[in-house]
C-alpha cells in the first residue's frame, strides 16, 4: 500500500477513535482524563497529517481489529471487477456510513405507524417515493438485495408446482426464489446471438401450457444478463407475457442505477434492482418497485392474530418482514442516490468508453468479444484464447502471468489466472483511466510480441 493511502486510512481511524471518546462521555462535556486522551489523539492526527503532506512515514495500522486487512483496492488500483464497478460508494455514501453505521440508527425517529418506509427523519419515506418515480413505477420498497426482491414476488405469486418462465441465462438467485416458493423454472432458449427473443418466449409459454395444462404464473427476465451482458428485448417479452395474462418481473441488477429504466414504458409489472451492484450502496441492498395493481398483493400487510394475546401487527408487510434495510446500508443508498440519478443521464458516455477499450483490446490479434459488439453495456465477456493464452501456455506462471502484469501496472479485478474467457467492467472509470487501461493491455501485448493491428 502506498504510504499516502496508508496515512489516509490512519487519519480516518484516528478520527473514529476521537469520536469514541465522545461516545463514552456524558453530555456536559469531557472530563480531565477524556480531554487528555482527546489531546493525545489530536497530536496523533497532526503527525499523520504531516506525513500525508510529506508523502512519508511508516505503516502504523495495518489491520482493523487485529485481523481485518485494510481494503485499499479502490484507492490504489483501477478495478475492472465485473460486479464491483457500479457498486463503488460515493463520498456521500461513505460519510453516511460514518454517521449512521449504528445498527438501528434509522429508527431514532420512528413513530406510528412504526414502519421503515414511513420514517420522515431522515427522509426515508420520501426516498421510497423517489425510488418509485426513478424507475417510473407506482410503489417501491428497499430490500436486502435484488434476490430478496425476486423472493418477495415469487412468494406472493407462485404456488406449489407453478411454472415460472426464466431466461436460459437467468441468475441462480432467480432459480432459488422460484424453488423457495415451490415453483418450477422453465427456461427460454437463446438464439444464435445469445439473446432471448419475444418469439422464443411465446413458444416456450405455449409449450408449458401444453405440457402442464396451466399458464405460467410469472415471467422473470433479465434486461442485461450477467453472463454475456447482452441487452434483451424486455419490452417485446413483456408484450408477449401480457398476451397470456402473465405478470413479468424485470431483473435490473445490471441496469437500475446505471442506465435509464422506465418500468411502465417497458410494460413490466415489477422492477428489481441491486443497490450494491448498481446503485453505489452498501451490501446487501436493492429495490423492488411495482404498480398499484400488484402493490396490494406483494406488499400485503399481516392479518394474523395471536391466539393467546390477540396481538395484531396489521401495518407490517409480510414479504418485507415488517421492515427491511436499516442503518448504514439504507443511508448509503440514500446518500448516493443524487449522484446515481445524475450518472444515469450519462450512460451513453459510459458505453462509448467501454467500446473504446474493447476496440483497443480487439487490436491485439487473437482477441475476441463474446458479448454483443459494438457494446451496449460496460460489462463485457472477452475471449483471449488466441492472444494472451498463447503466452500462458509456455509461461512459468501460466495464466497468472497476465494478473501479475496487470497488477504491477495498477490494474486489478480480472479473474486471476484466466487468459481464455473472462469478464470485465469499465463502468465509472474516467476518460484517462480507460485510456490508461487500454494502454496497459497494449503494452503487455507488445512485451510478449503479440501482433497488434490498428
Amino acid at each position: 500500500m502506498s504510504i499516502r493511502v496508508q496515512k489516509l486510512f490512519e487519519a480516518i481511524f484516528t478520527l473514529e477513535d476521537m469520536r469514541e471518546i465522545y461516545r463514552g462521555s456524558i453530555p456536559t462535556g469531557l472530563d480531565t482524563v477524556e480531554e487528555t486522551a482527546f489531546d493525545e489523539k489530536i497530536a496523533e492526527l497532526k503527525a499523520i497529517i504531516s506525513e500525508l503532506e510529506g508523502d512519508s512515514g511508516t505503516a502504523y495500522i495495518t489491520k482493523i481489529a487485529d485481523s481485518i486487512p485494510i481494503r485499499s483496492r479502490e484507492e490504489e488500483f483501477i478495478n475492472i471487477q465485473p460486479i464491483q464497478a457500479a457498486g463503488r460508494l460515493t463520498p456521500e455514501a461513505r460519510k453516511a456510513i460514518a454517521a449512521y453505521g449504528d445498527g438501528y440508527s434509522t429508527c431514532d425517529a420512528c413513530r406510528k405507524p412504526f414502519r421503515l418506509d414511513k420514517i420522515t427523519k431522515p427522509g426515508i419515506a420520501d426516498f421510497h417515493a423517489d425510488l418509485a418515480s426513478y424507475v417510473n413505477m407506482d410503489i417501491a420498497r428497499v430490500v436486502p438485495g435484488a434476490r430478496r426482491g425476486f423472493q418477495a414476488v415469487t412468494q406472493s405469486l407462485v404456488e406449489k408446482g407453478d411454472s415460472v418462465i426464466v431466461s436460459a441465462l437467468a441468475h441462480y438467485t432467480e432459480f432459488l426464489a422460484v424453488e423457495g416458493a415451490g415453483g418450477v423454472v422453465r427456461e427460454v432458449p437463446l438464439n444464435e446471438k445469445n439473446l432471448i427473443t419475444p418469439e422464443a418466449t411465446a413458444v416456450r409459454i405455449e409449450e408449458v401450457i401444453r405440457e402442464t395444462g396451466k399458464t405460467p404464473s410469472l415471467v422473470m427476465m433479465d434486461h442485461v444478463d450477467y453472463q454475456n451482458a447482452n441487452v434483451h428485448d424486455i419490452a417485446g417479452i413483456a408484450r408477449v407475457a401480457h398476451q397470456y395474462d402473465i405478470p413479468i418481473l424485470y431483473n435490473g441488477a445490471y441496469t437500475v442505477g446505471i442506465m435509464p429504466v422506465d418500468g411502465k414504458a417497458l410494460g413490466v409489472d415489477f422492477v428489481v434492482g441491486s443497490g450494491h451492484k448498481s446503485m453505489a450502496s452498501v451490501a446487501p441492498s436493492g429495490v423492488l418497485a411495482t404498480t398499484e395493481e400488484w402493490g396490494e398483493k406483494v406488499f400485503n400487510t399481516t392479518a394474523m392474530t395471536g391466539d393467546l394475546t390477540k396481538r395484531k401487527f396489521g401495518i407490517k408487510e409480510v414479504q418485507m418482514l415488517g421492515c427491511t434495510l436499516m442503518g448504514g446500508t439504507l443511508l448509503s443508498m440514500m446518500a448516493s442516490f443524487p449522484a446515481v440519478k445524475e450518472r444515469t443521464l450519462h450512460w451513453d458516455e459510459e458505453v462509448r468508453r467501454s467500446n473504446y477499450f474493447i476496440d483497443k483490446l480487439l487490436s491485439i490479434s487473437g482477441s475476441r468479444v463474446l458479448s454483443e459488439y459494438p457494446r451496449k453495456h460496460t460489462l463485457t465477456k472477452v475471449d483471449t484464447t488466441g492472444s494472451f493464452d498463447t503466452i500462458a501456455k509456455t509461461h512459468k506462471r501460466r495464466g497468472f502471468f497476465l494478473s501479475d502484469e496487470l497488477s504491477s501496472r495498477g490494474i486489478i479485478g480480472e479473474f486471476a489466472g484466466a487468459t481464455r474467457t473472462w469478464k470485465l467492467n469499465t463502468y465509472g472509470l474516467s476518460e484517462k483511466q480507460v485510456q490508461y487501461l487500454a494502454e496497459v493491455f497494449i503494452e503487455i501485448a507488445e512485451k510478449y510480441e503479440l501482433p497488434i493491428t490498428e
